[in-house]
């Protein structure tokens, strides 16, 4: 009978125990392990390393370079903005030919007081006397100064006041602003400091009030967050409403005339100063009505059309249903100009309407002595302004006058030359779009800019031109 083999018997162990400590090499290790050194703060809350140091010099330089080019960029823009505003503002009636009845009651009157022949008006004439003409009689107020019953009448017009309907453009109104008497080569930069402070805070402000509003609605479970268009709509808004003041600011003083003697403000603190203590104070200026509901809905609706148009029109391009900034640039950019340019035919006429509002003045305050024609009888609020423009002015401008001598050879009588029966004479809705072709050539050189660009943002969407 044999037995199985063992296994115990073949284990033999080993010569020497397996070292855990590792070996003694003369030869230096390819990596050093250094212990922390030790902080000095108290519980170790301080950086391990020190910040860089801030260069003020440099960063003083960047704020300066950064100032004057927002400022150059407002100069070379503000004469364009100070003739369209000017035209937005001014007013415009329909009974703008009323020199010509006062010429024909005159003629009138001379037949009535001749008997018709010359035979027997030669009678009653004096040897050596001349054609005597019988004028009618002009209308005086209680202190004897002639009333002025026409804003065609040279005669009674202001001298700080352009005269109404010689304009239709912006380029013309700023040929005829520089040209009056008053005025000068430095009106068309009425307003640029104020202006330049505007803008700069826009663009640094509206920024910030859209990431807090973001971070604080994208931390919430609010359900209307699934569609942030409203974000930078509200955005806007807000930015627009904190800056109203301004805004107001700057449309006094392009509107104000030039010349020291009917000048209302000095510059943009007196301006704000005086405002604040005849018109309400801080709480007249941002919550009057008349500024308070035009400003919301000039910011609202730009904003508005500005964020949902260009979602609508850039599918419909021909690039295909899917157009976006990151895959497509330059579509998007045209979709933002086409856009822009659908928008204003909303925006303008809302913008016009604020900027007659604003200059209105209020409580305690003087009438604003403009340098353009303002209607002398104040608005009520956004829908009546909006009402007179379309009842009670023009469009057809410019208004043509010729000058025609008499048959004896005297002074020279202003005639209004024979007007065309349009319908734009009837209605003043041209009145709502000063300054609309001045925008498309701002809007299209935003796009080219863009497009040469790379399709980088230019802020081509708030530009104020």
């Amino acid at each position: 009978m044999t037995s199985n083999p063992s296994l115990r018997d073949l284990y033999n162990p080993p010569s020497s125990p397996w070292p855990f400590v590792p070996p003694n090499n003369t030869s230096s290790p390819s990596y050093r392990w250094t212990a922390r050194p030790a902080s000095s703060s108290v519980f170790g809350l301080a950086p391990a390393s020190e910040p860089p140091s801030v260069n003020m010099s440099l960063l003083f330089r960047s704020l300066v370079a950064s100032a004057l080019l927002q400022y150059s960029s407002t100069a070379i823009a503000m004469p364009l903005e100070v003739g369209k505003l000017l035209l937005q503002i001014q007013w415009v009636p329909r009974d703008t030919v009323v020199t010509r009845h006062e010429s024909e009651e005159q003629v009138e009157e001379e037949e009535y007081l001749s008997d018709g022949s010359d035979e027997d008006e030669s009678y009653f004439i004096e040897p050596g006397a001349g054609p005597t003409k019988y004028p009618a009689p002009k209308l005086v107020d209680d202190t004897g100064y002639v009333v002025r019953t026409s804003v065609m009448e040279d005669g009674t017009r202001p001298e700080y006041i352009i005269p109404v309907g010689c304009a239709k453009h912006t380029w013309t109104m700023l040929k005829r602003l520089v040209s009056f008497r008053g005025e000068g080569w430095s009106s068309p930069w009425k307003g640029l400091l104020t202006t330049c402070i505007h803008d700069m805070l826009m663009f640094n402000i509206q920024p910030f009030v859209d990431h807090v509003l973001t971070s604080f609605f994208a931390s919430s479970s609010r359900g209307f967050y699934k569609s942030p268009l409203w974000l930078p709509i509200m955005s806007h808004v807000i930015t627009g409403f904190v800056l109203s003041p301004l805004d107001l600011v700057r449309t006094r003083l392009v509107a104000q005339s030039s010349m020291p003697q009917y000048r209302t403000y000095t510059g943009p603190f007196h301006a704000l100063s005086e405002i604040i203590s005849h018109e309400g104070g801080l709480k007249g200026v941002y919550f009057h009505p008349h500024l308070f509901i035009p400003t919301i809905l000039d910011t609202g609706l730009r904003a508005f059309t500005l964020a949902v148009l260009p979602s609508l029109i850039a599918p419909h391009l021909g690039f295909g249903p899917h157009v976006a900034i990151d895959s497509h640039p330059i579509a998007w950019s045209l979709a933002e100009v086409l856009a822009g340019c659908l928008g204003l035919l909303i925006t303008l006429p809302i913008e016009t309407v604020r900027r007659r509002l604003q200059v209105q003045t209020r409580g305690t305050a003087k009438p604003l002595r403009t340098c353009v024609e303002t209607r002398p009888v104040p608005y009520n609020g956004v829908v009546d302004v909006s009402w007179h423009i379309l009842t009670e002015e023009r469009s057809d401008l410019p208004i043509k006058r010729v000058y025609k001598v008499g048959q004896s050879g005297e002074a020279a009588d202003l005639e209004v030359t024979e007007e065309s029966d349009s319908w734009l004479r009837h209605t003043g809705i041209g009145q709502f779009y000063r300054g609309f072709g001045i925008r498309l050539a701002a809007n299209a050189v935003v796009f080219l800019m863009g497009a040469l660009g790379g399709g980088e943002d230019v802020d081509g969407d708030w530009a104020e031109l």
